[in-house]
């Protein structure tokens, strides 16, 4: 099992345990009963295609399933697109290009609609790729099926280049974010030092933690700051980040500047936070 707390003292709770994943001895779905779907929801992430692939190959390869279906198009889809059948041989190279070959879109989750669309097309194993608010809407899908008494597996598969899921070893996409934002930093750095009290600012993906920004910054080596979430800061004042910045252009004339995208919300105007504007 996987610790939930990885640091724990004799007089600690047992605490929580995740199973680790894996193949095992005893299944609860005959191969050939199963009708298994893929979906995926949200912004795009690198590695998802990966992920359809392996799921897919998975089921075929090593659980003799043969109905596989793909749901186009996000949520909506269950119900207002295409499917689109997937064996190993139709997604075979997928894993070499970029988005989703499913296709997605945020939103369209109207929960009773797709569960109406999974007891109709008689799908028993639902795989549902997406974010934060995708894995709130699976969460909802399960209790309509549970409160339906249906015989259906929901599994979740989280979808974050944060890598800000406490449980796991890495979330998928991660690596390429890090490898990608050092271009960026490389960028700001050869811009910055190409004038006088030149400072690059790169703002990085990373809403509740910033790990792309500080692993990011550990491999770029031209950063003299990195702002993350996890970090408080303040601006004005003795040890603050103004003092900071003014010393490092009186030593290198130039610096460059990380920050990731949660970082010192707690300074930003009170109105603006007070609009709470959010993508749908």
């Amino acid at each position: 099992t996987v610790a939930q707390k990885i640091v724990v003292h004799k007089t600690s709770p047992r605490g929580t345990h995740f199973r680790r994943a894996g193949p095992r001895q005893r299944v609860y779905f005959e191969s050939d009963e199963v009708h298994a779907c893929i979906v995926t929801c949200g912004g795009l992430c690198p590695g998802l295609n990966t992920v359809i692939r392996e799921i897919v190959c998975g089921l075929s390869h090593m659980y003799g399933v043969t109905k596989i279906l793909g749901i186009e198009g996000g949520y909506r889809g269950f119900y207002a697109r295409n499917t689109i059948s997937l064996t190993p041989k139709t997604v075979n190279d997928i894993h070499k290009r970029g988005g989703t070959i499913l296709g997605t879109s945020r939103g369209g989750h109207d929960t009773s609609k797709i569960v109406d669309s999974i007891q109709d097309r008689g799908i028993n194993q639902v795989y549902i790729i997406g974010g934060d608010g995708t894995q709130k809407g699976a969460s909802m899908i399960f209790e309509e099926i549970q409160r339906r008494g249906l015989k259906v597996v929901v599994a979740g598969i989280p979808k974050t280049i944060d890598n800000d899921i406490a449980v796991i070893d890495k979330s998928f996409g991660f690596d390429s974010a890090v490898e990608e934002a050092q271009r960026a930093i490389n960028a700001a750095h050869v811009e910055a030092e190409s004038v006088e009290n030149g400072i690059g600012v790169v703002k990085l993906m990373g809403r509740y933690s910033g790990f792309i920004a500080m692993y990011a910054t550990l491999a770029s080596r031209d950063v003299d700051c990195c702002l993350i979430p996890e970090s408080p800061f303040y601006l004005e004042g003795k040890g603050g980040l103004f003092e900071y910045i003014e010393k490092r252009l009186k030593e290198n004339g130039h610096m460059v500047l990380v920050v990731a995208e949660g970082a010192g919300q707690e300074l930003m105007a009170e109105n603006m936070r007070s609009m709470g504007h959010e993508d749908a």
